[in-house]
């Protein structure tokens, strides 16, 4: 594993966790050994670099740095990297790509050149660009990027016609969705899902454990239907509901709980999607994975607001013209209408086959 790999390896690991700064690893070398890394803590802690630097009391002359994103170079909650990386006596610093927040392109790299450091910046990597798709879309837009993860047979039915859907994937799928989970912000489904599934939402290994990582869940209920007995209410973890601005007896016993509620316009009688997206960014939720159902898969798609595509589909047939879809509602009108997917990967997992795409 190269240098640069293992600081993404380590950038990785903080995926999910410290929104909204984006996930960083930094690996410090000389005379061609590791001597030092950092990942990036929660908000108003320190940078992946400075993690890595103070493991060296801050002494690191001559070394050569290795850097996920490149270094901030401005005043923030914390102080410029750039400053600590050149009174440290960094000789060299690779990065693997250039910090799409406007504050620091280009700037943090022009900094460290202008204190005789030498600068090297990866070329183009598909790895690198996933790592860091939400927090580019997040700084870039203040939106956060969603991501619509669904499971299907191969005739495209995600559940049987009485509503059976446990398990159309094998375990290895279902692990894969646990991970997606982890590194994700939030998590986000339906009130529909949620009365007919009645799911945890949380973020678990094979064997049931809860991982260390758990995203904030999101239920989208209009009206306020939840149960107060619902298990993304009973279950630890952050739970946010998205409801209309309405007077609700519901809605009031949920604030009365300390649940966070987030209210919207009304848009045709449900949540304004647009409008409920941007009050997650002003919260500093970079990146959404949404599980369905498929009203809501079909509103969000009709509003251009999925940006990725992950679906797992299983080797069996459901059949049934009344068995759900990923999509409901009326669809696109004509093939030409309709949304197409780009940057296709296919991977099989375990029996199953996962599929993913962008939309954006």
């Amino acid at each position: 594993m190269s240098y640069m790999d293992q600081a993404l390896t380590l950038a990785r690991q903080s995926l999910g966790e410290v929104h909204p700064n984006p996930p960083v690893g930094a690996v410090i070398v000389k005379n061609g050994k590791v001597i030092s890394e950092g990942i990036t803590q929660l908000p108003g802690g320190p940078h992946a670099e400075i993690m890595a630097l103070a493991e060296l009391d801050y002494q690191a002359s001559g070394s050569v740095m290795y850097s996920s994103l490149e270094p901030c170079c401005h005043y923030g909650r914390t102080p410029p990297c750039t400053d600590a990386i050149i009174k440290a006596g960094v000789a060299e610093v690779h990065i693997a790509v250039l910090d799409k927040n406007p504050k620091v392109f280009s700037r943090g790299k022009e900094q460290l050149e202008k204190a005789g450091i030498k600068v090297i910046v990866s070329e183009f990597s598909p790895v690198v660009e996933q790592l860091y798709e939400a927090y580019f879309k997040f700084i870039t837009t203040g939106l956060p990027f969603v991501t619509f993860k669904f499971a299907s047979s191969l005739d495209g039915k995600i559940a049987a016609t009485d509503g059976s859907s446990s398990w159309i994937t094998g375990q290895d799928a279902r692990d894969k969705v646990h991970l997606l989970r982890s590194e994700s912000d939030a998590v986000m489904v339906g009130i529909g899902t949620v009365i007919a599934d009645n799911p945890k939402l949380t973020a678990r290994d094979a064997d049931g454990r809860l991982l260390d990582k758990q995203p904030i869940k999101i239920i989208v209920d209009s009206h306020c239907r939840i149960s107060p007995d619902a298990n993304v209410l009973t279950d630890d973890g952050m739970t946010l509901i998205t409801c209309l601005e309405e007077q609700n007896v519901n809605k009031d016993r949920l604030k009365a709980r300390g649940i966070k509620v987030i209210e919207t316009p009304s848009f045709n009688g449900t949540v304004d999607l647009p409008s409920m997206l941007s009050q997650l960014g002003s919260m500093g939720i970079t990146s959404v994975l949404f599980e369905g159902g498929g009203t809501l898969a079909s509103s969000l798609i009709q509003h251009s607001l999925i940006d990725k595509i992950i679906g797992f589909i299983a080797p069996c047939f459901i059949g049934g013209k009344n068995a759900p879809t990923p999509f409901d509602g009326a669809g696109f009108s004509s093939l030409s209408a309709s949304q197409q997917v780009r940057d296709i990967s296919v991977q099989q997992i375990g029996s199953d086959i996962m599929i993913k795409g962008y939309l954006h």
